[in-house]
């Protein structure tokens, strides 16, 4: 009988170190396949199961006791490695900004289409306050619900979708521009406007809800919106904010190219992850309700808000538009590489078709 325990713990010892190593190194390839991807997402899940692996083998006499325990330092270093960014122990890129009569504060969330706690949304948005408004998953229902709290914008634009993929954008700014275009040909809305800051300078905000990776539906499209999102930042030469719902973790090779290409500073860096999403399961919670801005943009506080009933937090912050401030608190991007440069540009050509309507 012990033997049998004996062998029983050796080989789930093994096995278990088999599908973290696999997990953790399969999402390397360059590939769009939906499961593949899908394992970008528990990076830090999976250091923590590859550290209790690691402390179990280190109680197996034999080979076992050595080898496992070094796949598993491997693993769990690439894995941490890849997240610590998002950990207080990493340097910020954005030191935080005093508060000021020129700030913007922006709300974003994405409210679960079944979620009929209307109320609890209703209150973080009385509370917060913001001059910008993005809500995503809206429905008729959602739409109709939060009506009352809009009285205030001075601009809404409204795609209620029972697809989960409507979307609502209000802002109480100035605004130049402010419509839904599709950046693919899988009819999920994104938001581009174009705004005043209460200084007086414009900027443009970019609101993205792509689809995630589930089965029978791979991340080509979802990719292209992000890296089109990097495009245009690039060629734009005035402040931009995206945020919205990536579907994508923020440690993910399709966010940092794209955070790198378009040149752009994420306010988490050396704060922490901000997991927003699963807000009903804390063991399985990912960065992926994102805040990025560019290097001309000084951040005043970015948060996550509390439980509406949705699968999601909100997201909020506060921006000041600032150039001379953002100079003296935000770090200089990277420089961009060609490689990334080529890899935006390949994935725009490929959907020009469907980008014409998003062009300024």
């Amino acid at each position: 009988m012990e033997d049998i325990l004996f062998w029983a713990v050796v080989g789930a010892c093994w096995l278990v170190a088999c599908v973290v190593v696999v997990v953790t190194f399969l999402p390397m390839a360059n590939t769009n396949v939906w499961w593949i991807r899908a394992m970008d997402f528990p990076r830090p899940q999976i250091a923590v199961v590859g550290g209790a692996v690691l402390i179990a083998a280190l109680f197996v006499p034999g080979v076992t006791r050595v080898v496992v325990p070094v796949l598993m330092v491997v693993a769990c270093g690439y894995q941490l490695w890849r997240i610590y960014p998002y950990t207080v122990f990493a340097p910020v890129e954005l030191k935080l900004a005093s508060d000021g009569p020129d700030a913007v504060r922006m709300l974003s969330s994405n409210v679960l289409m079944e979620n009929e706690r209307h109320d609890l949304l209703l209150g973080e948005i009385e509370k917060f306050d913001p001059d910008i408004l993005l809500l995503m998953e809206t429905d008729q229902a959602w739409i109709d619900a939060v009506e009352p709290a809009l009285a205030g914008y001075s601009t809404i634009i409204r795609q209620p979708k029972d697809d989960h993929y409507g979307m609502l954008f209000a802002t109480r700014l100035p605004a130049q521009k402010a419509e839904f275009v599709r950046l693919t040909t899988d009819e999920t809305p994104s938001v581009f406007a174009e705004l005043t800051a209460p200084n007086g300078t414009t900027f443009r905000f970019v609101g993205l809800h792509p689809r995630p990776p589930v089965p029978g539906q791979d991340t080509e499209k979802r990719d292209a919106q992000i890296y089109y999102a990097a495009r245009f930042a690039r060629k734009s030469g005035v402040p931009i904010v995206v945020t919205g719902d990536f579907n994508d973790v923020a440690w993910s090779d399709t966010s940092r190219t794209f955070k790198h290409a378009g040149q752009y500073l994420d306010p988490r860096i050396g704060r922490g992850l901000f997991a927003s999403f699963d807000a009903e399961k804390i063991y399985m919670r990912f960065p992926i309700d994102q805040l990025y801005v560019t290097e001309d943009a000084a951040i005043v506080s970015i948060e996550r808000l509390a439980y509406i009933g949705s699968d999601h937090f909100p997201m909020a912050a506060t921006i000041r538009f600032d150039a001379d401030l953002a100079a003296r608190l935000n770090v200089s991007p990277d420089p961009i590489t060609e490689s990334d440069l080529k890899l935006i540009e390949d994935s725009v050509e490929q959907t020009r078709e469907t980008l014409s309507a998003a062009k300024f």
